[in-house]
C-alpha cells in the first residue's frame, strides 16, 4: 500500500478580478495530483501558489528570468538549507489573465486549463523541465498522464 503525501496548500489570489478562480481543494486536489503520479516519496509538503495580475508578472519574469513580459506560470523551488529539513517545495505564480487568455485562444476549459498550469508548476519544483526536447518530452507526457487521471483531457492535443 502507497503511503500519501499531506499536501499543506497556501492559495494567495493578489489580483483585482477574483472571479473565474479555482477554489483552494481544485488546487489542493491538482497539485496532489502531481507529486503521486510523480512519484513523490515524502509523508509531507507544502506549496504556496499565487495568483497575480499581469504587472506582478511581468515583474517577477523580468527579475528571474530577464525577460520583461507577462507570462503564465512561474515556479520557484524552495532551496533548503544546508542541515534543515522542511517540507517545502516552494512557489507557483501564475497570471489570471494570460491563463485566460491563452484558453480562449487555445479553445480550453478554463479550468482545465488552470489545471494545468498548477500541474506544470508543480512539475517544476519536482525539477522537471523543459528546457531540451528530451526533457520537454518527458515533461509533456507526465502533465498528460496526470491531466488524464483528472479527467481532463490532453492539453498538447492541438500541438503535435
Amino acid at each position: 500500500m502507497t503511503q500519501s503525501t499531506e499536501l499543506a496548500v497556501d492559495l494567495q489570489v493578489a489580483c483585482e478580478d477574483e472571479s473565474d478562480l479555482p477554489s483552494e481543494t481544485q488546487v489542493h486536489q491538482w497539485a496532489l495530483q502531481a507529486l503521486e503520479t510523480a512519484g513523490f516519496k515524502e509523508h509531507s509538503a507544502e506549496v504556496t501558489i499565487r495568483i497575480v495580475d499581469e504587472m506582478e508578472i511581468v515583474q517577477l519574469n523580468s527579475e528571474f528570468r530577464h525577460k520583461n513580459k507577462p507570462t503564465n506560470v512561474l515556479s520557484f523551488p524552495f532551496e533548503q538549507p544546508i542541515g534543515m529539513t522542511l517540507p517545502l517545495l516552494g512557489d507557483i505564480v501564475v497570471c489570471k489573465q494570460v491563463m485566460q487568455n491563452e484558453s480562449v485562444e487555445q479553445d480550453k476549459a478554463l479550468f482545465d486549463h488552470w489545471a494545468h498550469l498548477i500541474v506544470h508548476g508543480t512539475l517544476h519544483l519536482l525539477g522537471f523541465d523543459h528546457i531540451d526536447e528530451a526533457e520537454a518530452e518527458e515533461m509533456e507526457a507526465l502533465e498528460v498522464q496526470i491531466l488524464n487521471n483528472l479527467g481532463i483531457d490532453d492539453p498538447y492535443r492541438d500541438h503535435q
